[in-house]
């Protein structure tokens, strides 16, 4: 199907549901025309039993230690006792020890949130741009070899590159086995830490990582693109083929990327966003959800350049701006990104700077630069208030998720604004302080 002036929709017919052993159904035919064509219309009748209600068993106590050294005594018994070398398990813990620097980095949040340029602008900036553009050039032949093989974009591999670690220059010097511990003993992301710690130890007894290699961000990020060692233990591969999968070798961490990406689903030659633009009649009150490209064609969504998408596949429309900013269709491909960082600014970056150190253009609409952000208190003010609205927001928690753009737009379409869903100073002001 091809998007803008040659776009032809079509809409997947009715399908008739099968019945389970634990139902019972009853059927009827009833023929009903619409212009020249007869659909047959089936109807199901469900009789379900009634459910039986469901028991949630209490919640277990986390375990809370009197020191961190309580913590790695009892972390060293359990893992050993799961059947992991001990003496693997003591030499890793033997070298951590408790960093408060992390546990504050882990639980802190910004005064401030950013306005999605500000992230992009950073993403693409001129020393990042310049730097990709000759690294993508001294690793052309074997980018353009992964794509092939995995089938994600090379820019995209390269763009995530530089976005980790500066083209594997910025690898992170905090220490690894110190940062988990912290996080476990911190107790917020226990099972979390404690889990990559355990997948370390196992990259270290079959020789991927030396022990002289045990630094990296002081969230357990590992090597040139950071992964975390239980991720790099399923989805690192040996792209250099001498034997080992090495974070920190070039090119284990391009293929391991690439391998990542296409296991979580990278769709071949699909871009993560087109630009588009909206008729000025749209209901905006669909921003945000996802339908068939077919559909949001059939709503007057158009993309800028001429591009050719299956009439079936699934975009979200997303305006990170607002009504005045960039509209976006969001590919599948975008979602795919966020499992490096489960973060739509952190994905339009990458996406914008493959682009730039490709030589391909950024965005044609301009960002509302005069829109300013809310701080946390504020942001907890706007939870609260829309919360109380009846608009909830899953929480008050001062960060602006995806929960809390939701409830802001549906209290926009009911207040006189267009639901756009965006937080800013101006379009939150009457919430946003008391």
């Amino acid at each position: 199907m091809m998007l803008k002036k040659q776009y032809i929709a079509f809409f997947p017919a009715l399908v008739m549901v099968g019945c389970t052993s634990q139902q019972a159904m009853q059927e009827s035919n009833k023929p009903v025309r619409q212009g020249n064509v007869e659909i047959t219309q089936t109807q199901t009748i469900q009789v379900k039993p009634t459910p039986k209600p469901v028991v949630t068993p209490p919640p277990v106590a986390k375990p809370s230690y009197n020191s961190f050294y309580d913590w790695k005594s009892d972390f060293s018994m359990r893992a050993i006792a799961s059947g992991n070398d001990a003496a693997t398990v003591r030499r890793l813990l033997d070298s951590a020890y408790l960093n408060q620097q992390v546990i504050s980095l882990d639980s802190g949040q910004p005064e401030f949130s950013k306005m999605p340029w500000e992230y992009v602008d950073s993403a693409v900036s001129d020393g990042r741009v310049s730097t990709g553009k000759r690294k993508f050039s001294e690793q052309r032949a074997y980018l353009s070899q992964l794509e092939s093989q995995y089938g994600v974009s090379a820019e995209i591999v390269a763009a995530i590159w530089g976005m980790e670690s500066s083209y594997g220059v910025v690898t992170g010097n905090s220490s690894l086995p110190s940062s988990l511990g912290s996080l476990a003993y911190d107790g917020r992301r226990q099972e979390f830490a404690e889990t990559q710690l355990l997948s370390l130890a196992t990259l270290l007894q079959r020789g991927d990582v030396s022990w002289s290699q045990l630094e990296g961000s002081w969230a357990g990020g590992m090597g040139q693109t950071q992964f975390i060692p239980a991720t790099w233990l399923k989805h690192g591969v040996d792209g250099d083929g001498d034997g080992h999968r090495n974070p920190w070798a070039t090119g284990d961490a391009l293929a391991s990327t690439a391998n990542y990406l296409s296991n979580s689903g990278w769709v071949r030659g699909l871009a993560p966003f087109y630009e588009a633009t909206v008729p000025t009649s749209f209901d905006y009150s669909t921003v945000g959800s996802k339908q068939s490209a077919a559909r949001w064609a059939a709503m007057g969504v158009d993309t800028i350049a001429d591009v050719s998408l299956d009439a079936n596949t699934e975009m979200e429309l997303w305006l990170p701006a607002g009504k005045d900013g960039p509209v976006l269709l969001l590919s599948p491909n975008f979602d795919v990104i966020k499992v490096y960082n489960n973060s739509s600014s952190y994905a339009l970056g990458v996406s914008l700077l493959g682009k730039a150190i490709t030589g391909q253009g950024g965005l044609q609409k301009s960002w509302p630069r005069y829109e300013r952000p809310l701080s946390t208190t504020q942001v907890r003010n706007l939870q609260q208030r829309l919360t109380s609205a009846g608009y909830d927001t899953k929480g008050a928690d001062g960060i602006v998720g995806t929960n809390t753009r939701m409830a802001f737009q549906r209290w926009q379409g009911d207040n006189g604004q267009t639901p756009d869903g965006f937080i800013t100073q101006r379009s939150a002001s009457s919430l946003a302080s008391w």
